[in-house]
């Protein structure tokens, strides 16, 4: 039976965490509400929780007068899920072979992964060894070769992951029963690594399909590679350069379009995907928290 000391801290926990819930949610909400308003009621009214008046423009200005919309989602699927598989695949092996103790050169590659999180090459030496080089400009690998292997936190987060959370024992004792390395690192080690796995797989998926710089860089002629992340900025691009033109025409454009609201669908556009995977992606985390670990 619970103290009152211990409930009374139950109770105080639980009133921090309903109060935290409630500011992380109430702005994404007050962009759901307000990407369903209608323009004009936005520009008059500002912001609210309860418009006047409801309208889908946005969202019809966004999917219908912008059919590419669906090519680009399929591109940020396809770069999400490609980029996370080579990402976890690069940082899971560096991660296992820097931990291990009896590794040539141990001490230089750690330094030199940490030594990435302090200093790069700047964006024009990167972009020149990127494009001359690699050869990476209008193609697929613009959006997916930049961000592969330039996270030095995660590659030290795994490490450090596999030298204090799986035990040696277990390890020795796969070599004993006569595992090779890459047995041992499958068989034993991965499954035992599934909760920070599934950590750095969130990060590296989420990393990429937020991404809109390496299709801002290395993108120029091919808009049909285009992510959902890079159209939706080139459109908010588009009716920026319309709203400062002073245009007749821009002006007449203008009268059509849901300037405001639309922000808010494309960011809303841009999350949803993210927000209906995650809840599958943390029951996945939340069982690989409960696997692993010397029994007995």
């Amino acid at each position: 039976m619970k103290s009152k000391d211990e409930k009374r801290f139950q109770f105080m926990g639980n009133v921090v965490m309903i109060i935290m819930t409630i500011l992380a949610v109430a702005p994404l909400l007050l962009v759901i509400i307000s990407s369903f308003t209608d323009n004009n009621t936005l520009i008059r009214n500002g912001y609210s929780y309860f418009p006047e008046k409801f309208s889908l423009d946005a969202y019809h200005y966004i999917f219908v007068e912008n059919p590419q919309v669906l090519k680009a989602y399929l591109v940020s699927f396809r770069l999400t899920a490609v980029g996370t598989v080579l990402s976890l695949s690069v940082t899971t092996l560096l991660a296992y072979a820097i931990s291990k103790k009896e590794l040539p050169a141990r001490g230089v590659l750690t330094f030199y992964v940490f030594f990435t999180m302090l200093f790069n090459g700047g964006l024009v030496p990167t972009y020149i060894n990127y494009v001359n080089i690699f050869h990476i400009k209008d193609t697929f690998w613009g959006l997916l070769l930049p961000g592969l292997v330039t996270n030095g936190f995660n590659i030290l987060l795994m490490k450090s992951y596999f030298t204090s959370s799986i035990p040696d024992e277990i390890v020795e004792a796969a070599y004993i029963d006569g595992a090779s390395e890459t047995q041992t690192f499958l068989k034993v080690v991965v499954p035992l690594a599934r909760p920070i796995i599934a950590t750095i797989g969130l990060f590296a998926g989420i990393a990429y399909w937020n991404d809109w710089n390496n299709g801002y860089v290395y993108l120029n002629r091919r808009q049909d590679l285009y992510s959902i992340q890079n159209l939706l900025n080139r459109i908010v691009q588009n009716i920026q350069y319309l709203l400062q033109s002073g245009d007749s025409n821009a002006a007449a454009l203008l009268a059509n379009l849901p300037t405001v609201s639309v922000r808010m669908a494309m960011a809303i556009a841009g999350v949803l995907p993210v927000l209906v995977i995650y809840p599958f992606v943390q029951n996945n985390f939340v069982k690989g928290i409960t696997l692993g670990g010397v029994k007995g």
